[in-house]
């Protein structure tokens, strides 16, 4: 590229004298510190407080300097602060994660059961805060039952996709599309699963309101995470390191549990994220009906401005075990996007010599959980036998 030097004045312009470049100078100045004032209530309006600008979240490396300048993250310990922000700027839209205050006796109840050849499937419900019941499904492999047994099993807590029907059902086989049955199918291959039931969904609809919540996505995290106390309850389950597997609406509420309970140590997102700013082109609508997180709204035009996004929400998680199947069809969530926010988030994981820790994978097909991607999935979650009980991180 060429530079372009400044025009000449023509031989009939007039350089301005010294005197009157003053001239204008001073009368410009009530305009510019007016300008300046406009500028600065703007800037004062968006940030009120005055806290330090929102870190790029495609660079989740990134910490802040003690002089005020951002400089990558050399050890896992001073990441931790970035870390923290991240869990602060999640719940500043889905609101405060619930404190032990609400961390109530489960009474589990059995509603019903079936037999389901080399497991069983129980209909039961816990009692997830005061006030509220959660339904879920538990399936159990029948050695694990079997009296005198002191083996124990790798568990999965598996998150259905959107379905008003029969809701948390579809993991289990009992409807809705195919190839959203993984509870069974791990359950069938010797796994303890429990799948509840997503809030406002297949007649389970908890008052948010009157329960605390901002969001039905903070009160799916809770109940999901109540989930693992039931599996932590449970004399026959390998205790404290879980899978965690979703498809779509499934897929984020994996992510988003994991995120907050360390208990889950592998995580599995089928079509379920890419960052919010390319999600549907930026169009948040979708996120802020009231069982996602109705906050998101304020952020409606300017997805840029969402204080989380998902590179920082997967850096959270490292080095925990990561597999996200996006689709190269997948016309809810963009693959590409998922490969950026992916890429972005691994530099955590180099941080924590992790970096493959966390895979995607682009099968050929649309908005879909296919076999090949089950399978690999499944494969990693054989994993959870090997490991020793309680969470590494």
């Amino acid at each position: 590229m060429r530079d372009i030097a400044p025009a000449r004045p023509s031989g009939s312009e007039k350089e301005q004298e010294p005197a009157a470049v003053f001239s204008t100078m001073l009368r410009l100045l009530p305009l510019i510190a007016a300008t300046s004032l406009v500028a600065h209530a703007h800037a004062a309006a968006d940030n009120p407080l005055g806290t330090p600008a929102r870190l790029d979240p495609f660079k989740p490396l990134e910490v802040r300097a003690p002089n005020g300048s951002n400089r990558p993250a050399t050890t896992p310990a001073e990441w931790k602060p970035r870390r923290l922000e991240i869990l602060k700027a999640a719940q500043s839209v889905m609101g405060p994660l619930p404190d032990a205050s609400k961390r109530c006796p489960l009474d589990v109840r059995i509603e019903d059961q079936s037999d389901e050849g080399n497991y069983i499937r129980q209909r039961i419900t816990y009692q997830s805060e005061p006030g509220s019941r959660t339904p879920a499904y538990l399936c159990v492999p029948k050695t694990a039952l079997q009296s005198g047994s002191q083996s124990t099993y790798p568990a999965v807590l598996c998150l259905h996709p959107t379905d008003n029907q029969v809701g948390y059902g579809v993991v289990v086989g009992l409807g809705g599309k195919a190839n959203r049955q993984y509870a069974s199918e791990l359950a069938a291959r010797g796994f303890v699963t429990i799948a509840p039931n997503y809030p406002h969904l297949a007649s389970y609809t908890p008052d948010l309101k009157a329960l605390g919540y901002e969001s039905g996505t903070m009160k799916a995290i809770w109940d999901n995470m109540r989930a693992l106390d039931v599996l932590d309850s449970l004399p026959y389950v390998s205790r404290g390191r879980y899978g965690a597997v979703g498809h779509s609406l499934g897929g984020h509420n994996s992510i988003y549990t994991a995120v907050f309970d360390p208990r889950i140590q592998v995580v599995v997102s089928s079509c379920g994220l890419d960052s919010y700013r390319d999600y549907k082109n930026g169009d948040l609508r979708g996120w802020t009906q009231e069982r996602y997180m109705p906050r998101m709204a304020q952020y409606l035009g300017r997805p840029q401005d969402v204080p989380f996004d998902f590179p920082e929400l997967l850096a959270v998680l490292a080095p925990r075990h990561v597999l996200i199947s996006a689709p190269m069809r997948d016309s809810n969530f963009k693959w590409d996007s998922v490969d950026r926010v992916a890429a972005a988030a691994r530099d955590v994981y180099r941080l924590h010599n992790a970096a493959d820790h966390l895979q995607v994978i682009h099968p050929e097909c649309d908005h879909d959980f296919p076999n090949e991607a089950r399978e690999q999935a499944y494969k990693l979650f054989e994993t959870l036998r090997e490991a020793k009980s309680g969470p590494a991180s």
